[in-house]
């Protein structure tokens, strides 16, 4: 079984004439931006062309982390870390969260220095990673063998739980003020004097003078139909449920090649790390130049593949009208394949440090698309050259973690109001395709 079915949410039936924004997407991030908007009272509608959090925010490890992020996230991992804390009681419903810490295991000299080199990062802002050494490793991870010689330890850290977290959210919206419309794909943003001036959906028009594009792996494909070409590329990553097991580490664990998180069930997600698959499609020579920078540098971790997705793109279409059925409505979840011997090669590994988890077994195999940036940094800001059209998408991977601050932050940009951090780090026209849009 591969397919996730997130907390059911419960959209609503009728479409507003008009509100002041329109949030795409009902990921994490793009349910925090309506939760955010809401609060502060700004009139808000949510279109998801399927299930909120049915796609990677509902797919992903379930980790809630600060360490080991690029610099220019952490000031955003923190404030988002201080949302988390206080969601369940902010929305009065269960995300999953839980501060647990979180630690990455070092085998040799080489990964301790590593992670060494990236504490400087975390000092600067007042962090609490550290690295524990080898008298420290049998306090904090009970039931571990193998010869591991350190690990990367952050103690506010934590985990919450993806099939939970966004329709949480998204329900906290709803009582906060904001529509929710699920199964309803945005088909085009109209424009008056240049500026944003509504949305076409499929099931009818919404006046608005703000729209946030947070769709995800989706954001490329509908943001070139509006004439924005945004730099972002997909990768698969694999997952899986074990079933429990006691007597290893509650928080969130990972090594050179295994990692596990506690899920609320009961069971764990576990997962091979530093393994993705990165298809070769039709955007893959459109955007060469652009990615390979950063794929020289993370050349170890993906494995490119010429799979079915490079036909299922070259037909999609890259163009409609709002007349159009549009590929939104023609596909609402992407579900990819598993890689299932990534699992269990990562499970194999896993009971080799973890001897508890040799007792288990792999439940469910699942998959999802994460949207990926040149930079692997995300995307939260305005797009120059259409005002009143945004961006908050290209999350790497981390969007899950930083959702709840990233719609903080991408709200506050739309209200035109005081951010939570700097948003420079993240703004769309750092990229040399996008300087001159």
């Amino acid at each position: 079984m591969s397919r996730i079915i997130p907390d059911p949410v419960t959209g609503a039936a009728d479409l507003p004439e008009a509100v002041d924004v329109v949030v795409i997407g009902g990921g994490i991030v793009g349910v925090s931006t309506a939760l955010t908007l809401a609060e502060r009272g700004v009139s808000v509608a949510l279109c998801e062309k399927g299930l909120i959090g049915g796609e990677q925010s509902g797919r992903n490890w379930g980790w809630v982390r600060q360490m080991g992020r690029d610099p220019a996230e952490i000031p955003l991992a923190m404030q988002s870390l201080a949302s988390w804390r206080e969601m369940n009681a902010r929305i009065g419903e269960e995300t999953g969260f839980r501060q647990t810490g979180i630690a990455y295991l070092c085998r040799n000299a080489k990964q301790e220095a590593e992670y060494e080199a990236w504490l400087p990062h975390a000092r600067a802002f007042g962090l609490d990673s550290r690295l524990l050494r080898a008298d420290e490793l049998r306090q904090h991870f009970p039931g571990m063998e193998g010869n591991f010689t350190a690990a990367l330890h952050t103690s506010t850290d934590g985990r919450a739980e993806p099939w939970k977290a966004a329709p949480a959210i998204a329900r906290g919206a709803i009582r906060a003020g904001a529509h929710v419309l699920t199964s309803c794909a945005v088909r085009s943003v109209e424009r008056q004097g240049g500026r944003v001036s509504g949305v076409v959906t499929e099931r009818g028009r919404i006046a608005c003078s703000s729209v946030v594009l947070a769709g995800g792996a989706w954001s490329r494909l509908f943001a070139g139909n509006f004439g924005i070409d945004f730099p972002q590329l997909k990768v698969i990553g694999t997952v899986a449920r074990v079933a429990p097991v006691q007597g290893v580490p509650d928080m969130p664990v990972g090594a050179d090649n295994f990692a596990f998180r506690r899920r609320l069930d009961g069971g764990f997600s576990i997962a091979m790390r530093n393994v993705n698959v990165a298809p070769i499609v039709p955007d893959s020579f459109r955007l060469f130049a652009e990615f390979t920078p950063n794929l020289v540098k993370s050349w170890r971790e993906l494995k490119l593949r010429v799979n079915g997705r490079f036909i299922e793109e070259w037909n999609t279409p890259r163009r409609w009208s709002p007349e159009d059925v549009t590929p939104f409505e023609r596909v609402r979840i992407l579900d990819p394949a598993p890689v299932e011997r990534f699992n269990s090669q990562g499970l194999a590994h896993l009971a080799r440090a973890f001897p508890a988890f040799a007792q288990t077994r792999i439940t469910q195999h699942w998959a999802g698309l994460i949207d990926v940036t040149p930079d692997a940094v995300p995307v939260i800001g305005p797009v120059p050259s259409t005002p009143g059209f945004f961006i908050a998408s290209g999350f790497s991977g981390h969007g899950f973690g930083i959702g709840p601050g990233a719609g903080r932050l991408m709200a506050e940009i739309v209200m035109g109001a005081q951010t939570c951090v700097d948003p420079a780090p993240f703004r769309y026209d750092r990229f040399r395709s996008t300087r001159a849009a």
